[in-house]
């Protein structure tokens, strides 16, 4: 955390102990959240089974959220604090020089074993006026152009600055900047860039200027309509449009949810010296049959339905990747999160040209005497991925078991069991997963 938004934190700690601090201590809130993960990763046909993975640790994520102080303008502050524990594996096998694949559960040490343990955190300083909060600090954003990715022992952090404003019935209004994050398996604070961003003459190409805002409008109880813009600097441009819409037939509910982007480049990435400092993207091919500048150019939509009946829950979706490259978002490459239906637990079907149908089944055995123990099953299938020579294909099939205890002294206590398997002739290579999670969540305050 910078030392500016340190000092912004003590400042409002300050306040709330001089004046109006009842409201600051009385809707304060922390918890502990604990997290015990397995990780275990099966590549195909890889030299010498590098890219394997196979990893086990304890994650423990405090999180502390003041209430305001009372008055017209209210200040508050919030913590967070996340602490990983290696348990067993990651890094080099013995370090006898087979690598793993990079951005699961741990920072490596510079000889490629893992580390021990790694901590991240800070503080974020929080103000409201009438239903206005501006933030500044720690950040953790679940917008349609950014989304922080909680997929391992520890979620990712960004830091910036955010408003949100609630003035207006039904409408929701956000505005911020991102300049760094601390990706989910690193202590450190690096620069935002996209998938392609390569290193030349020893300097990686990023930056530390992302800037997002849009709306959320409630049209009634059943429809949101959405618009959001975001610009990564020097590298792209993103328009987003959606629609959320629940429709009550028969016995079930069917829910749609429609999503438009279109994006284009930036700065550097929008010429031939700005890429050649590798501000790139990832790109397809072009009519002549050639790899191509890796110029930012998408437009990326998807149409998802799903029908809920009765502990059933059943979806169908689509989505087109058009344009010369793939769809841009923000990717450290340590693991990140894309809006999109196909985003799943190993793949996310974004690549130039990508054609992408899915189908999942959801079911939930509270219908039939079991109370928290939900099933999930998923399966996509993408083609016509641009590529020289031939287009390429894709398919991944997911399956999810969850169980949450719902009485008793460990009421909250959760189990995940998250397998999946990937393959496909494209340039990745075919993978099968298992995730094993224990989580539990402990109230302090």
């Amino acid at each position: 955390m910078k030392k500016s938004t340190l000092a912004l934190a003590i400042a409002v700690g300050a306040v709330a102990q001089q004046s109006g601090a009842a409201g600051f201590i009385e809707d304060s809130k922390a918890t502990l959240g604990l997290r015990n993960f397995y990780y275990d990763l099966n590549t195909k046909n890889t030299a010498n089974n590098n890219g394997e993975a196979n990893e086990w640790g304890q994650g423990f994520i405090f999180n502390y959220t003041s209430g305001f102080t009372e008055g017209t303008v209210g200040v508050g502050v919030d913590v967070t604090a996340l602490y990983g524990v290696r348990l067993d594996g990651g890094g080099r096998s013995s370090k006898t020089g087979r690598d793993r694949t990079p951005g699961q559960l741990f920072p490596l040490e510079t000889d490629g074993s893992a580390v021990n343990d790694f901590a991240k955190g800070g503080a974020t300083a929080k103000v409201r006026i009438s239903k206005t909060e501006g933030r500044l600090g720690i950040l953790q954003p679940k917008l349609p152009v950014v989304t922080f990715n909680d997929g391992r022992l520890l979620p990712q952090l960004f830091e910036g600055g955010q408003v949100t404003s609630n003035e207006i019935d039904n409408l929701t209004l956000t505005a911020g900047q991102l300049e760094h994050t601390k990706t989910r398996a690193s202590s450190n604070d690096i620069g935002l860039r996209i998938a392609g961003a390569s290193v030349v003459n020893g300097v990686q190409a990023d930056t530390n200027k992302f800037y997002y805002g849009g709306a959320d409008y409630k049209v009634n109880k059943d429809l949101l309509v959405q618009y959001y813009y975001g610009n990564l600097e020097d590298f792209y441009k993103q328009h987003f449009l959606g629609l959320a819409h629940n429709w009550a037939i028969g016995p079930g509910t069917l829910k749609s949810d429609l999503r438009y982007f279109h994006s284009d480049s930036d700065g550097k990435n929008g010429s031939v010296a700005g890429r050649a400092e590798g501000y790139r993207a990832q790109g397809g091919i072009n009519a002549a049959n050639a790899v191509t500048a890796t110029e930012v150019d998408n437009d990326t939509w998807s149409a998802m339905f799903t029908y809920a009946l009765s502990g059933h829950t059943f979806g169908l979706g689509y989505q087109q990747v058009e344009g010369s490259s793939a769809f841009p978002f923000l990717n450290q490459g340590d693991g990140s999160t894309a809006y999109l239906i196909t985003d799943r637990q190993i793949g996310k079907f974004l690549s130039a040209g990508e054609r992408t149908w899915l189908a999942e089944y959801t079911y939930d055995f509270g219908q039939v005497g079991v109370p928290g123990l939900k099933a999930y099953l998923t399966y996509l299938s993408g083609d016509n991925i641009r590529a020289v020579g031939a287009d390429r294909k894709e398919w991944e099939r997911d399956f999810r078991l969850d169980y949450t205890l719902q009485d008793g002294a460990l009421k909250g206590l959760g189990f995940s069991w998250r397998n999946a398997s990937l393959r496909g002739n494209t340039t990745a290579t075919d993978s099968d997963e298992n995730r094993l999670i224990v989580s539990y969540t402990l109230p302090l305050l």
